[in-house]
């Protein structure tokens, strides 16, 4: 008798084991909205603390429970797998996808960056843009391809900036995706 208690006993304990192994996983993939919250700004933070994250650079990310997709164009292969080991070091970050495209060397594409940061941050009705660390209009160049990244305070700035792009020699086509965010 004593050892049928026991087995029974043994097959309860397995059986709870059990369920709650199973209930782990389910719990595991839905973070706490202060849990995600607290991820996406770490990741924000960790990529605007890359120390050769610049003008010419766009990483863009998402976070999706506890992964973190990184996205965007950057002008050095390692401010990418930077930014990789930045975010894959934060608490709750379990699976770091890096997407982000590492732009081809070119000397022609470089003399394009120089020159429309000069055109659009030189401009005296965007030169408070200029103003800080990090810059927030992104001028990405790719083959003589240009696409601004990033957020401006208005409208007219994004018209402008526009604009201004498209006045530099040697570019193929701009595509102005700036966004409009209020102050």
């Amino acid at each position: 008798m004593k050892l049928k208690l026991m087995a029974i006993a043994l097959s309860l304990l397995g059986f709870a084991t059990l369920c709650i192994a199973q209930d782990q996983p389910a719990q595991r993939d839905q973070p706490s909205g202060r849990s995600q919250e607290r991820i996406t700004k770490e990741v924000r933070h960790e990529l605007l603390m890359l120390p050769y994250f610049g003008v010419f650079d766009n990483i863009a990310y998402k976070v999706d429970g506890y992964n973190v997709a990184l996205l965007g164009q950057v002008t050095r292969p390692t401010l990418k797998s930077d930014a990789e080991n930045a975010v894959k070091h934060i608490e709750g970050v379990e699976k770091v996808d890096n997407q982000i495209e590492v732009l081809p060397p070119s000397p022609g594409d470089d003399r394009i960056r120089q020159r429309l940061f000069r055109a659009i941050y030189g401009f005296p009705a965007l030169q408070k843009y200029a103003l800080g660390v990090q810059k927030p209009i992104r001028i990405i160049v790719k083959n003589g391809h240009v696409a601004l990244e990033g957020v401006v305070d208005n409208e007219a700035d994004k018209n402008m900036a526009g604009i201004r792009a498209n006045s530099v020699s040697g570019i193929f086509s701009v595509n102005n995706n700036l966004q409009v965010v209020p102050n």
